[in-house]
């Protein structure tokens, strides 16, 4: 897996909630995208065979918002949640198989970070009060059981938090699966206001880390990201910006994702590009037709 990101560019796929609630799905629960894990699971593998057939390379799972917490909530038992944590990578590859496109797919099992679950909007503050031994523990189960699902990679995203990187780097090692590290960002800072330096820094020892960056941030975020990511990681980097608009109880501002973007993104050493919440299949196919010439 190192090689292929090394070697290759690889497009990312959009935001899966806003395909899911172009397709009429509602998402208002706590569990936002992982209930349909559960209830409607063609929707899911629907939304990511888009995503397929629009040009990327990689589908994340619709594990954001899954753990065995936020499952038991929802008066799902441990053998249910493991099941649905499992179906998740099961769908994108599902979705990979039906695609029929002549390239390499791969499947990149979502791990949000603990704020997503509390769905309080805290992912994009971090600083919970809890303890990176606090937050390992929380993390590990549902790690291990989307590790032991078979994905191609770990998508760590959305981290708001270089406390809760150390937790996620501190249980990743020895499953055998590689994963990427992606902060939630503002400027030159993590959300959770560490500098963006320190964050990446994370990655440079840690041999399961592929590739570090940011993504559900700013189109203009990422360009400042990309060239510190790689100078400070040494590692290639993965971006996937929202679509500029803000999240405030309902979607603010302008859309300022723009593919032409891309181009510098990857001069400067990004290697996985996407798009996160708001940017869809027509813009991720406007990425990959800048990736691939």
């Amino acid at each position: 897996m190192t090689s292929v990101v090394s070697e290759n560019i690889l497009v990312l796929d959009g935001g899966l909630s806003n395909q899911l609630v172009a397709g009429g799905h509602d998402l208002s629960d706590h569990l936002w995208s992982a209930r349909l894990l559960r209830d409607e699971p063609a929707a899911i593998e629907a939304a990511h065979l888009a995503y397929f057939r629009a040009g990327a390379d990689v589908a994340t799972t619709a594990s954001y918002q899954a753990s065995f917490e936020g499952f038991a909530r929802s008066g799902l038992d441990r053998a249910r949640a493991e099941e649905l944590l499992r179906r998740s990578v099961e769908l994108a590859r599902s979705a990979a198989d039906k695609s029929e496109v002549d390239r390499q797919l791969l499947v990149a099992a979502s791990v949000g970070p603990y704020g997503a679950v509390l769905a309080d909007g805290s992912e994009y503050r971090g600083r919970y009060g809890l303890s990176v031994a606090e937050l390992a523990e929380f993390h590990r189960p549902r790690v291990r059981a989307l590790a032991a699902a078979g994905p191609d990679l770990l998508a760590l995203e959305t981290i708001p938090d270089v406390d809760e990187a150390r937790a996620l780097l501190s249980v990743v090692g020895g499953l055998g699966v590689p994963v990427w590290l992606s902060f939630s960002a503002r400027g030159a800072h993590t959300c959770a206001g560490q500098p963006l330096a320190e964050a990446f820094a994370l990655a440079r020892e840690v041999d399961e880390v592929i590739a570090v960056g940011v993504n559900c941030c700013e189109p203009a975020d990422v360009d400042r990201a990309v060239p510190l990511a790689a100078e400070v990681s040494g590692k290639p980097v993965v971006v996937y910006p929202n679509s500029g608009e803000r999240w405030d109880g309902s979607w603010r501002g302008s859309r300022t994702f723009d593919p032409a973007r891309v181009s510098a993104w990857l001069a400067a050493g990004a290697r996985l590009v996407g798009g996160c919440c708001r940017v869809g299949p027509e813009q991720i196919a406007e990425v990959a037709r800048v990736v691939r010439g």
